[in-house]
């Protein structure tokens, strides 16, 4: 008797050692060392009434969906529904722009509501010559269309933000004569023209969706980041009509808060055939559980015109997340997609930017694509793949260091 209690006994303990064996693989930090981990990251791969998602497919019916319903109500905000009607009219081109090499283009795109209010945001392309396809990079600038290159042709921006609009100021973050060179076209808009980064919803995009007697967003409505990613998706409507584009290899980008706006786009719009995300950091690709440097409630308390009114509950809340943004960066796949960070920006905390991308690749291996091994990310040692990432030397920026990785990362994954 005794010797079958302890066949029995052996026997239990085998098969509880599977059960956790089989649990674990669900979940990649599970297998890790714990002290490199925030804890109770939510898991990717279970649905919210315990599933386990074993497919693509279960991953595309199921838990996308769940996850997109999830984010939006606690975090962005949904975009409100409206008789909001979209126009489109080039108002100037040149097909000789860049010595020869390029076309510019430049589009205003207009938006109507039901009452005839109206809102304007001109978006500036540069398109190379000679290509029937090509990748192109949509994304918003921060001060305005004619600070991203030193063409007197450019169109002024609105002075919104008080900022210096000298011609051709940012065009070290945006290289536009490198990119075309590279064969990309690049589209940008001024993100301030469609919803102004500020405390006040009286102006921008937003009053056109408002009911009789409204003056802000509702608690679970968009705030700035949903606002943006929405203008990208918008332009993105535009450039499906326009027969110089190839508007199956767009990629969506933008660094900082305009990082955060174009991953949450990406999620969200699976029109874009990638997505790039620069130092975007909390609320972008950072996983929020012990994050250093700006945090969830940093972000509530100092930007909550960015997220939606449901959020502020979670105010020093960071640990008790029952969502995290490896799950907004999951949602890009099976399409390609970079994060990239400095390592000096703290703020934005390369390491758990790091950690999300390393996430994200259990789902991306339902796709057929690998699966991160962890290891501590290194500075300027870029992993190139479907999920791309690197750790630039340096400060919060995005340099031309970044733009080679970008467009390497642009032809390899769109050809």
């Amino acid at each position: 008797m005794k010797k079958y209690l302890s066949i029995l006994f052996v026997g239990i303990i085998f098969i509880s050692f599977s059960v956790k064996s089989d649990a674990q693989q669900n979940s990649p930090a599970a297998t890790q060392n714990d002290s490199l981990f925030p804890k109770n990251i939510p898991a990717l791969l279970m649905s919210s009434n315990g599933t386990i998602i074993k497919t693509k497919k279960e991953w595309e019916k199921i838990r996308r969906p769940e996850l997109a319903q999830l984010l939006e109500n606690e975090i962005y905000g949904f975009v409100p529904s409206g008789d909001v009607k979209m126009t489109s009219a080039v108002l100037e081109q040149d097909d000789n722009a860049l010595g020869g090499k390029a076309i510019r283009k430049q589009v205003k795109i207009t938006f109507t509501n039901a009452n005839n209010k109206t809102l304007s945001v001109a978006l500036l392309m540069y398109l190379p010559k000679g290509l029937k396809k090509f990748p192109t990079f949509l994304g918003y600038n921060f001060n305005g269309n004619e600070t991203i290159y030193p063409d007197p042709m450019i169109h002024a921006s609105p002075m919104m933000n008080g900022n210096n609009k000298q011609s051709g100021r940012d065009s070290l973050n945006w290289p536009v004569a490198t990119i075309i060179n590279a064969g990309c076209g690049v589209a940008t808009m001024y993100y301030w023209e469609l919803a102004p980064d500020k405390e006040d919803f009286s102006t921008g995009i937003y009053p056109l969706f408002y009911q009789p007697n409204q003056l802000a967003p509702l608690p679970n409505e968009w705030g700035g980041l949903a606002a943006w990613a929405w203008g990208l998706s918008k332009a993105m409507d535009y450039l499906q009509t326009d027969k110089q584009v190839d508007a199956k290899r767009v990629i969506v980008l933008g660094h900082s808060r305009l990082g955060k706006a174009a991953i949450w786009a990406g999620a969200k719009d699976q029109r874009f055939a990638g997505v790039i995300s620069s130092g975007s950091g909390a609320m972008g690709v950072s996983i929020s559980k012990s994050k250093k440097g700006e945090t969830l409630s940093a972000v509530i308390k100092r930007f909550p015109r960015w997220t939606a009114g449901n959020f502020k509950k979670y105010l020093n809340q960071d640990a008790n997340l029952p969502f995290d943004q490896h799950m907004v960066v999951a949602m890009v796949a099976p399409r390609p997609i970079y994060i990239s960070s400095a390592s000096e920006d703290q703020w934005a905390d390369p390491s758990h930017e790091y950690l999300s991308a390393y996430l994200s690749t259990e789902v991306y291996a339902l796709f057929g694509y690998p699966k991160w091994t962890y290891q501590a990310p290194k500075i300027q040692e870029p992993i190139q793949g479907r999920v791309s990432q690197h750790i630039r030397d340096g400060k919060h920026d995005i340099l031309p260091y970044d733009w080679n990785l970008f467009l390497t990362f642009a032809k390899r994954e769109l050809k």
